[in-house]
C-alpha cells in the first residue's frame, strides 16, 4: 500500500470503487441502526440484568440466525470452522456490548452513548489510514457535522461530577475501541467467507464470552414466564436481524458510509424514549436528530454516484 508522503483528504477509494454502491445496502444499513436500538425498549420492559439480556440477544440470534441457514440451504457453509478474522470480530462485539453495559452502570446513559458513537468516526479515520479508503473534504464535514448533530442530541452536556463518571467515561472509551474494531474487522474479512455465516459465528462467539458474565449474576439467567416472548423478540430483532444487516451492511459500504447511516440508532432510541416511554425532546434534540439525518441522506447519495478517478498529491 504505497501512501504520499503528505496524504490529502481527495477522492474516495472506499470498496466499492468501480460501480454505484445499491440502495439495498443503504437500507441494510438503516434496518441494522433501527433494530440494534430497539434493546434498550425491551431492556426496560423486562428489568432483567444487561448480561442476561445480553446473552439472550446473542445466542437467541445465533438460534435464528441458524434456521434462516437451514432453510436457505447456506448451512453447509457452517461445516467450516470459521477464521481468526471472525472469531476476533466476535469477541469484539461481545467486548462492546460488555464495556457499553459497565459503562452505563458508573455513569450516565448520554455520557456511555457519546463516547461509544466516537467509534463509526475512529473507524473511519482509521480506515482512511490504513485501508486506503480516502476520505474526501466533504465526507469528513459530514461526519464532522453527524458527530455535531449527537452533540446537539445531548445537549452539548457530559458531566463529569466524580470519580464514578471518570470510570464509567472510562468503560465507555474501551466500549468505543471494541466497536471500532468490530467495524474494521468485518471490513477485512476475507470476500470469500459468506456474511451470514460469518454473522452466525459472531453471534455464537459474542454468547460464549458473555455466558460466565451471565452466570455470575445473583439471579443468573432466570426469566419469569412473561419476559420469555420478550426475550424471543431481543433474540430475533437486535439478536438476529439487526446484526445480520450490520455484517452484510458493513462489508459492502464504505466505513465513512457506513459510520455515519449508524447514527440512525441514537437517534432511533431518542424517539423510542419520546414515543413509547414519554421522554420529552427539547427542540436541540429535534434539532439533532434532523441534522444527523440529513448527513446520512447526503452521505447515501454521495455513495451512490459513480466514483470518479482517485486523485492525490504526493
Amino acid at each position: 500500500m504505497n501512501h504520499p508522503s503528505t496524504p490529502s483528504l481527495t477522492l474516495s477509494s472506499a470498496h466499492p470503487t468501480t460501480s454505484a454502491i445499491a440502495p439495498s445496502s443503504l437500507i441494510l444499513a438503516v434496518v441494522a441502526a433501527v433494530g440494534m436500538a430497539t434493546i434498550g425498549v425491551i431492556s426496560r420492559i423486562t428489568e432483567l440484568n444487561a448480561e442476561s439480556i445480553t446473552f439472550y440477544r446473542l445466542s437467541l440470534g445465533a438460534a435464528f440466525l441458524l434456521i434462516y441457514l437451514v432453510l436457505t440451504k447456506r448451512h453447509v457453509m457452517l461445516k467450516t470452522l470459521p477464521g481468526r478474522h471472525v472469531v476476533i470480530s466476535g469477541v469484539l462485539l461481545a467486548a462492546f456490548i460488555l464495556f457499553y453495559v459497565q459503562a452505563m452502570n458508573y455513569t450516565q446513559m448520554a455520557n456511555a452513548i457519546l463516547m461509544v458513537y466516537l467509534a463509526p468516526i475512529f473507524a473511519a479515520i482509521v480506515a482512511h489510514l490504513l485501508f486506503s479508503e480516502r476520505l474526501t473534504l466533504t465526507q469528513v464535514g459530514l461526519i464532522g457535522l453527524a458527530l455535531f448533530g449527537f452533540a446537539m442530541m445531548q445537549e452539548f452536556r457530559l458531566n463529569l461530577d466524580n470519580r464514578q463518571d471518570v470510570i464509567g467515561m472510562g468503560f465507555g472509551l474501551a466500549a468505543m475501541f471494541a466497536y471500532s474494531g468490530f467495524i474494521l474487522m468485518n471490513r477485512r474479512l476475507p470476500s470469500r467467507l459468506d456474511d451470514r455465516a460469518c454473522a452466525f459465528w459472531q453471534l455464537l462467539v459474542g454468547a460464549l464470552i458473555i455466558l460466565p458474565f451471565a452466570l455470575w449474576q445473583p439471579e443468573g439467567l432466570t426469566a419469569a414466564a412473561w419476559q420469555w416472548p420478550w426475550l424471543l423478540v431481543a433474540g430475533f430483532v437486535p439478536g438476529f436481524l439487526a446484526l445480520l444487516c450490520a455484517v452484510m451492511a458493513i462489508s459492502r459500504l464504505p466505513t465513512a458510509l457506513y459510520g455515519t447511516l449508524a447514527y440512525c440508532e441514537p437517534v432511533a432510541v431518542v424517539i423510542f424514549g419520546w414515543s413509547l416511554f414519554g421522554e420529552a425532546l427539547s427542540p436541540l434534540q429535534l434539532s439533532g436528530c434532523a441534522l444527523i439525518i440529513a448527513c446520512g441522506i447526503a452521505q447515501a447519495w454521495m455513495g451512490g454516484r459513480r466514483p470518479r478517478p482517485l486523485a492525490t498529491t504526493g
